[in-house]
């Protein structure tokens, strides 16, 4: 049954994490506490995560959560590294694999799950589900559904920044898969030109969908596409929350400061299905791959270091990780408690009640 596979799925993820954290014979001097205050935050994000979406995946196997669910276990270090160097009037649009994002940038576990739950409480007023997550507040433009759809929106926002003179950044998610999407050239090709302020990531976990990349794709370097629009290209492990921080932060640097675009490849694996229809593996990958992929599991992989170094002992992660599965658990309470939208708001938010721009220029509803 689908909750078998998902209960086999979810062990195998935990115990390939224990088996793969290996505690140092002595934890040596004491790390530098800025250096470990950075290295918990990292650690708390990255749980949250990952708790989140498990339990994500076990409402989704009992119906509490329909539609279409797209789940983050294995890219964590992507998120937390990326936006970790964002300031809060940074700009940040994602597509449709968007919980972890949203949750880094600063939306509560509470009103995501009361999204995915379709409740009142819910991010996007229980209208938009899981791929349509939205925050204006955090400048979280979405969640969207239509594979490479939300990269022109993204050169849109750049193209905003710059007009009104501004130093934000715009940074845009996407899979590898995208790359193959006419608007993706054209939205690249138009931020290089007019040398906009967008990072462009590529979150390479090499399917898009059930299709390996190397049946879909010519060029499997996918960040040589860079060199067609002019603008710097990278490639990072996104398994390595630092590499992540680092790249990331020399993009968003070139954006804000120099006004150019940056094209970032990060390699990363997602160790679940594209989607909770999917198996995690014996279709289209063999689970000797995700096996050897899970071994460089990004929270395995900070923790190991953490230990090494002296920021973290065992009873700390246990800590962590137990504040992060009663977090999870408070946010599908607080969900399964909200209200439904009431059926008049089936007409809401479809126009705008206004026409006119605001001060912030905004159009009316907008702001």
């Amino acid at each position: 049954s689908s909750c078998s596979q998902l209960r086999a799925s979810l062990a195998r993820i935990k115990v390939m994490a224990k088996k793969n954290t290996s505690s140092p014979a002595s934890p040596g001097a004491a790390a530098d506490s800025s250096a470990r205050d950075t290295a918990i935050g990292y650690m708390h994000s990255m749980l949250q995560q990952r708790r989140f979406e498990e339990k994500c995946a076990e409402a989704y196997a009992i119906g509490k959560i329909g539609g279409f669910c797209h789940l983050y276990i294995g890219q964590e270090a992507v998120s937390t590294g990326t936006m970790s160097v964002l300031r809060p009037d940074d700009y940040v649009i994602t597509a449709y694999r968007d919980h972890g994002l949203a949750l880094t940038r600063g939306m509560t576990p509470r009103e995501v799950m009361a999204e995915l739950f379709g409740r009142a409480a819910g991010c996007s007023g229980g209208k938009g589900g899981s791929m349509h997550l939205f925050d204006r507040k955090l400048n979280f433009l979405g969640g969207h559904g239509i594979v490479g759809g939300h990269i022109p929106i993204a050169t849109g926002v750049g193209f905003a920044i710059s007009y009104r003179g501004g130093d934000q950044v715009c940074v845009c998610f996407f899979g590898e898969a995208a790359v193959n999407i006419g608007a993706f050239h054209e939205a690249l090709n138009m931020a290089s030109l007019w040398n906009l302020p967008v990072v462009f990531i590529i979150e390479n976990n090499r399917y898009g969908m059930g299709t390996a990349i190397s049946r879909s794709t010519a060029q499997q370097d996918v960040v040589k596409r860079a060199a067609s629009y002019a603008m710097v290209g990278t490639s990072v492990d996104g398994q390595d929350v630092y590499t992540v921080h680092d790249e990331l932060a020399a993009a968003v640097e070139r954006a804000r400061k120099e006004h150019r675009p940056t094209l970032v490849e990060v390699r990363t694996t997602r160790f679940m299905g594209h989607s909770m229809s999917d198996a995690a593996s014996g279709t289209y990958r063999s689970k000797e791959e995700l096996d050897q992929s899970m071994q460089r599991d990004p929270i395995v992989l900070l923790k190991t270091k953490m230990l090494a170094e002296g920021m973290l002992t065992e009873d700390e992660f246990k800590k962590l990780d137990d504040e992060a599965k009663v977090a999870a658990q408070d946010a599908w309470d607080f969900a399964d408690a909200s209200p439904e939208p009431a059926p008049e708001e089936l007409f809401t938010h479809v126009l705008s009640d206004e026409s006119t721009i605001g001060a912030d220029g905004y159009a009316g509803a907008a702001r």
